[in-house]
């Protein structure tokens, strides 16, 4: 069987989404916000099954599905369903005095073709919230689930058909061939891929050269700097909780800590008391704590704990894939579990000695995708704000940045490009165009740019198009030229800014 027939689902499903798109079908606001009801509608009726899919794939408590894959999403379409008339307005920029009697605006139009890529740790919601986006914005999309949680991508994919427009939307699943098929064969208007930074170089590489936009979210290491006047009691908890949910496996998970050495013995001891009191004396019973997805990632993980010293836990089970959340100490910079993004329940601890150089430790490395302090010291608070660099930052908590849907979520330089939830994600999957209409009338003024070029008028042109304050506070500030115009021309001209 040749490639073309292997995949020819694929082919025939964008075929007919391109069509769908091209019959301006998704333009109309009402057909979005019809699409996103659905949309939401899905995730109302589904809350059970979604969570037994991911109970399936990782284990998954269904407290953690809820919260993160079920009511983010939700929350996502009802800002979206709320705010999406006044989205799709046109927008009015300033403009120079050359162009006040001009009607100047940008409409956000939908790109067209949009590839979603879905990624394994929260496979519905890093799949449905950028879904959300491209629906509002008005394109088509196919959405390719991650084949690695294989029972939340078949949900996905039986799902979807049930409950959104057939002809708009798609789900193709499958492995890597069906991901490099989608990237090479299809030509799509947008590239949506939330996972690792390895496969984001691929899908970057894939996008250029039909000059896709692309949006990439990706991870890194994320570093969480401890200072000495915390209540660790509170530090304990809220890392532990960002850290361990979902045994890790969370792109914006703190991924180490920094603290000084006198921190570190009493945080260690409030550590194996929030542990206890989140899953009691062995964590593998506990019905809250996860389990590492795969076998491979299950012996990738065990492989980092030979860097220095489990402090807490480090217990294994190969059988269920188990790893105990665990604390290590002695790591050195080089340390293999400091090269890459743990992604699992390792949290390796680096001591330093001060804010400035946990501020020198951040900046040696790739740009993180959260960075975190705790610390009741406004000034360390604001020093390593201003001189660090991060997709997003938070202080005194962790991991909750990521559910403000009026903020932008999206990674820096390692950790990715592009934004989006809220009004972000529908700007990820709009072409802001800028537009001008004018009127056939004053010609007089527009003629000034013709040739022959006299350098009177030209003097004129340079002052409308002024990045000065184009204010005349008296007939000295105006050009000779200007006030050969007719008053009664000029209060004529009606504004026509902001108005279609």
């Amino acid at each position: 069987m040749s490639e073309s027939e292997e995949y020819t689902h694929i082919q025939d499903a964008f075929k007919k989404l391109k069509e769908s798109f091209r019959s301006g079908k998704t333009r109309d606001v009402e057909y979005r916000k019809d699409q996103l009801r659905e949309l939401l509608r899905l995730m109302e009726e589904n809350e059970d099954a979604i969570a037994e899919a991911l109970a399936k794939d990782m284990h998954k408590p269904k407290q953690e599905a809820v919260l993160a894959e079920v009511l983010m999403v939700k929350s996502d379409i009802t800002y979206a369903l709320n705010n999406l008339s006044d989205w799709v307005k046109p927008e009015a920029p300033e403009v120079p005095l050359v162009n006040k009697a001009d009607n100047c605006f940008v409409i956000s139009e939908p790109l067209g073709m949009a590839l979603i890529i879905g990624a394994w740790n929260y496979p519905v919601q890093l799949t449905l919230l950028p879904l959300v986006g491209a629906i509002a914005a008005g394109n088509c999309a196919i959405v390719k689930p991650s084949e690695v949680s294989s029972h939340a991508a078949e949900l996905v994919e039986e799902m979807i058909p049930k409950y959104l427009d057939q002809d708009c939307y798609a789900v193709i699943t499958g492995g890597v061939e069906e991901t490099k098929y989608l990237l090479n064969k299809c030509k799509f208007d947008k590239i949506f891929y939330t996972g690792g930074s390895a496969v984001g170089k691929i899908v970057m590489e894939a996008a250029s050269k039909n000059l896709t936009r692309v949006t990439l979210e990706l991870g890194g290491k994320s570093p969480c700097y401890v200072d000495k006047d915390c209540d660790l009691e509170i530090v304990a908890k809220r890392v532990s909780w960002g850290k361990f949910a979902n045994a890790g496996q969370t792109c914006v998970a703190p991924d180490y800590l920094l603290c000084h050495p006198d921190v570190q013995e009493e945080l260690i001891k409030r550590f194996k008391e929030t542990l206890f009191d989140f899953y009691g004396e062995d964590p593998k019973e506990s019905p809250d704590y996860a389990r590492i997805v795969n076998n491979r990632h299950f012996n990738r993980l065990k492989s980092l704990m030979s860097s220095g010293t489990c402090a807490i836990g480090g217990e294994t089970d190969e059988s269920e894939n188990y790893i105990a959340p665990t604390v290590i100490t002695g790591v050195k910079p080089t340390d293999p579990l400091m090269e890459n993004e743990v992604f699992g329940p390792l949290l390796p601890i680096v001591n330093v000695d001060n804010v400035d150089e946990a501020i020198e430790f951040i900046n040696d490395r790739d740009k993180p995708l959260a960075l975190y302090i705790f610390s009741n010291d406004k000034s360390k608070v604001d020093r390593i704000l201003k001189n660090t660099s991060s997709g997003g930052f938070l202080a005194n908590d962790t991991v909750v940045h990521a559910g403000v849907h009026t903020l932008p979520f999206g990674g820096v330089g390692g950790s990715g490009m592009g934004a989006y939830h809220g009004k972000y994600s529908f700007d990820a999957f709009s072409h802001k165009k800028g537009c001008v209409l004018k009127k056939q009338m004053l010609e007089s003024i527009n003629s000034l740019r013709y040739p022959p070029y006299e350098e009177k008028r030209f003097a004129w042109i340079r002052w409308l198009m002024s990045s000065k304050e184009n204010s005349i506070k008296s007939l000295s500030d105006v050009p000779p030229l200007l006030l050969s115009i007719p008053v009664a021309i000029i209060r004529k001209v009606p504004c026509f800014n902001c108005r279609r």
